[in-house]
């Protein structure tokens, strides 16, 4: 880190937190406060969605993703744009009408208090859950470069975020949030042309592509029928789908962002620009993670990418072991470039014989390599079993720190660091404002003044904000962070989804049914996620569809609950 890279840091860091200190000046309602005024303009409402959706994690999983296993992951999205029109269809001009502050406020007048209140709690849950694991994300980057401890980075990240969230609530959180996505988009803009940059210079773009290609990292769709698999064109359009309507149509963290659209039209259109960008944004961070891999088949990479923790083992009992495979893993590479100067003298003389014969042999070379990560990876958990057994999360961040110019480093950590304080800012604040309408306002204090609540709300952001903190301590047992967000979503997001939907397509079937149903779908995805190896996503469509089914079934021998 140069003083470059510490003013960029720094200057942006305070520019965003000084920003919502000062926007938090003004005096609020309880109602602006949790609600943000209802009058945001649709780009803002947008720009918030996918601030919210876009953490930390996203930008430093997803290149290691992209690293690790190629394009695949971009599948996740593809039911997200259908998804984003359905909802704008129905769940959007619904809560506009009934004017609610949270979207489980519409289930007590539709069913009642105690199916309100447990579909409050699972988000309180896996928000929580998933809160911590946001803020653990930068918490690498800052201890990695600073050599600070992560509980310290957790308690600096956590500080800064609650101070602006608890000033100014929703309104500030979104304002904030257009800035802070500026700044993300920018910054991975400047990444990955420095990336490219960074390419020896006999090999272009399009060499790079055809390399990645060759090694099977470009592939962006698998139309396989399988369900032990987490990516597919098949999990993405169901599973997917069902995700993108249970995050964005039931979990506070967005149905916040959106009812503050000054009208149903400015909700409407914040909602399809999510959908119309989401993807090609994805798709862009997840290129930036293949440039990477070519980039690091010209230039020798480190056996092991959590570098503290390879030196570690190396001064230990297993050091002799683990040279020997950094050794191997030395003369693979070496054998490597010999495969790589044939496969570009092949491709720019268009000799296709030659090609394919320089393809297969990386391949191959690309086969040893990675048992011989895995093998050094096994010697690492054998020698000390707390360390984590994957690097993906730290692929990206040991390029940036390696390779990119003076100034930039602070720029890339500013987008993370942007990335953390936006997606951590809008789920305390909807963590709040759960806490407070679904369960204080109605089960504890249902008579208190304004001003109660609005004090209400900032403390129990700031008991959020402490309990994420302690939450992220935990993170670090995660293999990957993007995976980790999602299946926790995905094991909540399905029942949840399944409530909503029985709520608007079944008006025979009342509370006590969908209760029930409730809490034995919730009770079969933790059983599949436990016991079974079908992709997380497919979690989502068993959820939704045992809590429809079972409330139909429930229904029928029910009469009298109907």
């Amino acid at each position: 880190m140069t003083g470059l890279d510490w003013l960029v840091l720094c200057g942006t860091l305070l520019a965003i937190v000084g920003y919502g200190l000062w926007k938090g000046r003004i005096r609020q309602t309880a109602d602006q406060y949790l609600r943000g005024g209802r009058d945001l303009k649709w780009y803002t409402i947008g720009l918030s969605i996918m601030a919210t959706q876009a953490s930390a994690i996203t930008f430093l999983s997803m290149p290691g993703q992209a690293y690790e296993d190629g394009m695949g992951f971009v599948q996740f999205y593809f039911g997200l744009p259908v998804a984003m029109v359905l909802l704008s269809a129905t769940i959007v001009p619904l809560y506009t009408k009934l004017r609610v502050t949270t979207a489980y406020e519409y289930l007590e007048g539709r069913f009642d208090r105690k199916t309100r209140l447990l579909t409050a709690f699972l988000f309180l849950l896996q928000r929580g859950l998933g809160t911590g694991l946001s803020i653990y994300a930068p918490a690498i980057v800052l201890s990695s470069v600073l050599g600070w401890p992560l509980h310290l980075t957790n308690l600096f990240i956590g500080v800064l975020v609650i101070l602006y969230t608890v000033s100014g609530g929703t309104r500030v959180v979104s304002q904030t949030q257009t800035y802070q996505m500026v700044v993300m988009l920018g910054g991975m803009a400047l990444g990955f042309y420095f990336v490219l940059h960074a390419l020896p210079s006999e090999v272009s773009f399009g060499d790079a592509l055809h390399l990645a290609g060759s090694l099977d990292k470009l592939k962006l769709v698998d139309v396989s029928p399988r369900f032990d698999t987490r990516y597919t064109f098949w999990s993405g359009m169901t599973g997917g789908l069902f995700v993108a309507l249970a995050y964005f149509g039931t979990d506070q963290t967005q149905v916040q962002r959106y009812l503050a659209g000054g009208s149903l039209a400015e909700s409407r259109l914040g909602l399809l620009l999510n959908g119309l960008v989401k993807v090609p944004m994805q798709c862009g961070i997840l290129l930036v993670g293949v440039m990477v891999f070519a980039f690091y088949q010209f230039h020798k990479p480190p056996l092991f990418f959590q570098q503290a923790e390879l030196s570690r083992a190396l001064a230990s009992s297993a050091g002799a072991e683990l040279s020997q495979v950094d050794a191997e893993f030395s003369q693979s590479f070496a054998r490597k470039q010999q495969h790589l100067a044939d496969f570009l003298r092949a491709r720019h003389s268009s000799d296709e014989v030659q090609l394919a014969t320089a393809q297969a042999a990386l391949r191959d070379e690309n086969v040893r390599a990675q048992a011989l990560r895995t093998k050094a990876k096994q010697i690492l958990k054998k020698a000390h079993p707390q360390t984590e057994s994957k690097d993906a999360d730290y692929i990206f961040i040991t390029f940036v720190k390696e390779h990119f110019p003076s100034g930039l480093v602070g720029l890339f950590l500013a987008v993370i660091f942007c990335a953390a304080m936006s997606a951590t800012a809008s789920a305390l604040n909807a963590l709040g404002s759960t806490t407070v309408i679904d369960f204080y306002k109605t089960t504890i204090k249902p008579s208190a003044s304004d001003r109660h609540y609005l004090i209400a709300a900032k403390l129990c952001t700031v008991l959020w904000g402490v309990l994420a903190m302690l939450f992220a301590t935990f993170a670090q047992l995660v293999d990957n962070l993007i995976q980790a967000v999602n299946i926790l979503g995905s094991i909540f997001y399905g029942p949840t989804l399944g409530v909503f939907l029985v709520g608007f397509f079944l008006p025979r079937v009342k509370g006590n049914v969908v209760f029930v149903a409730l809490c034995v779908a919730q009770l079969a995805v933790i059983l599949t996620f436990a016991l079974s190896s079908i992709g997380f996503l497919w979690y989502n469509v068993i959820g939704c569809g045992a809590v429809v089914c079972l409330a139909l079934v429930g229904s029928a021998l029910a009469p009298s609950d109907r």
